[in-house]
């Protein structure tokens, strides 16, 4: 007999109560699709650069100063009244939108419009045949022009650094000289001019420091040299070098046996790059310690330059100093800094550099008169 088939079991379908009964389920929501964005739309508003201001800037350090802080992303304005500046040493960086120069002598009021975060003063003659045709105009920029500066720096919370100098010690004492040593500088000589201007700058910016608050820096910086020195300006290296080009003798002041010591631009820098950031208000040394006599030192220059000139010797000027060294204990310690590049290898550079010049350039004796400066 068959069997009758099974009968599938029936499933029992609960009403939704909740849906009508009209409408079909709800389907699940799709997953959103992501927004395509345009470039247009993701246009990102750039923060705009910190601002420094540079004076001096047309000079041998400020030219530099402006290449370091402009390759760091800043916005670099440049102040100059160009008494012994150069455009030349700025004109590679005029079509720069991060870039603008003002021709301006700081003795007189500085306004900068806008924010500032940073402002180095280096403003100066720095040159014995500078600073002793245009004496008054050495002692106001960096006394008035320093205050002025300061008064800025104040009105803008920006912090402050001030190019000092190791003319503060004079013809030393002490050797080598650090940065607790006084100094020994006759304020009435001939290059008292520079000498007590710069002193009197360290004073008034620790002043400023004290009570008002401002955030100062100060570097006292030691001979330097490289790229961008005038030829003419009566130091040491440039003069050596320019004589050696010139086929005209080597002239030493004295017996040469006073000493020097010569620190390449960039290491110097470094340096005040280094102190700017840092949080110590008091003066630091910046140098080369290597130390070397102006003898041995043209020594050095002939058989760089291959001249066959002889060396002849002058008197030497009045306060001239006979040491110069810098104790660059406290830059190692603070700053973790010192000098990288050797003198060999600087020396090599800056004679490129000075080969490099016109024959007008080379055979120019004074780089300006000064006759639109000086008031009679």
């Amino acid at each position: 007999m068959a069997k009758k088939p099974t009968k599938a079991p029936v499933k029992k379908v609960v009403p939704n109560k909740t849906a009508s009964p009209t409408k079909a389920p709800a389907k699940k929501a799709a997953a959103a699709k992501p927004l395509k964005r345009t470039a247009a739309k993701l246009a990102v508003v750039k923060k705009p650069k910190e601002r420094v201001l540079i004076t001096g800037a047309a000079g041998f350090l400020g030219s530099h100063l402006c290449d370091r802080f402009l390759k760091e992303g800043y916005h670099v304005i440049a102040m100059d009244n160009l008494i012994t500046g150069r455009l030349k040493n700025i004109e590679h960086l005029f079509k720069r939108e991060d870039f603008e120069f003002y021709h301006h002598d700081v003795s007189t009021f500085v306004h900068v419009p806008g924010d500032l975060k940073y402002i180095l003063h280096f403003a100066s003659p720095a040159s014995p045949i500078d600073y002793l045709k245009i004496p008054i105009q050495t002692l106001k920029v960096s006394s008035l022009g320093t205050h002025n500066l300061l008064g800025l720096a104040k009105a803008k919370g920006a912090r402050i650094l001030v190019a000092s100098t190791s003319e503060v010690y004079g013809d030393p004492k002490v050797h080598p000289q650090n940065e607790e040593y006084w100094g020994h500088v006759n304020t009435v000589g001939p290059r008292g001019v520079y000498d007590e201007a710069k002193r009197f700058q360290e004073a008034i910016t620790m002043a400023y420091h004290t009570y008002h608050g401002v955030e100062t820096r100060m570097v006292r910086i030691f001979n330097t040299y490289g790229p961008r020195m005038r030829l003419n300006d009566g130091r040491v290296l440039p003069a050596f070098i320019g004589q050696a080009l010139r086929g005209e003798d080597l002239t030493i002041f004295g017996k040469g046996n006073q000493t020097r010591s010569f620190c390449y631009v960039d290491d110097l820098i470094e340096g005040i790059y280094r102190l700017l950031l840092s949080d110590y208000a008091g003066p630091v040394n910046i140098g080369n310690p290597a130390e070397i006599t102006i003898k041995q030192f043209a020594e050095e220059i002939v058989k760089l330059t291959g001249t066959k000139q002889k060396l002849v010797y002058k008197p030497l000027p009045q306060d001239d100093p006979m040491q110069r060294q810098p104790d660059i204990t406290l830059a190692k310690k603070l700053l973790k800094w010192q000098p990288k590049v050797s003198r060999a290898e600087g020396l090599k550079i800056t004679y490129a550099y000075f080969k490099s010049l016109s024959a007008k350039e080379l055979h120019e004796k004074d780089h300006n008169s000064f006759e639109g400066y000086v008031r009679k």
